[in-house]
């Protein structure tokens, strides 16, 4: 009898104790932090329908989506230069380096790789794979939009 009274305690101060635990912010939003503390000048702004604002001062609107159901996070960066700058290939590179784990150098050389391929005969939106990253570039009058994302397995 007193075992169980001690049981029904102990479940009872269990439960009140994992109820008032604080909750704890998702995958998406520790990546996002993780960014902002290794990017000097990043800051992160509101998530709206799976994307996480963020402000650079090398691009002129750039954004983390989180995962989903058929793709894990990508990284997301438009400049209003139809050259784009090396600060702002730098910024998207360090992220995607960041974001999928893999070099600087890597994703750097597939962001410009994409970029350079953009002309009339292939068309000025262009999706290529580089090192198991999908990267898609689109290049107009108004400037450059570069994504970097990567399937999911399965």
């Amino acid at each position: 009898m007193i075992a169980r009274q001690f049981l029904s305690v102990f479940i009872l101060a269990a439960a009140s104790v994992a109820l008032a635990a604080p909750a704890r912010a998702d995958r998406c939003d520790d990546l996002a932090k993780m960014l902002a503390d290794q990017i000097t000048g990043l800051k992160v702004g509101a998530t709206r329908g799976g994307e996480i604002a963020l402000t650079h001062p090398a691009v002129t609107q750039a954004s983390l989506g989180c995962s989903s159901k058929n793709a894990t996070n990508a990284v997301t960066a438009s400049t209003d230069k139809k050259k784009p700058t090396d600060a702002y290939y730098d910024f998207i590179a360090q992220a995607a380096a960041l974001v999928f784990t893999i070099t600087k150098d890597d994703t750097l050389r597939g962001a410009r790789r994409c970029v350079s391929r953009t002309n009339i005969l292939r068309g000025y939106d262009i999706g290529s794979r580089y090192r198991k990253l999908d990267i898609r570039c689109t290049v107009a009058k108004t400037g450059v939009r570069i994504t970097l994302s990567r399937e999911k397995d399965g």
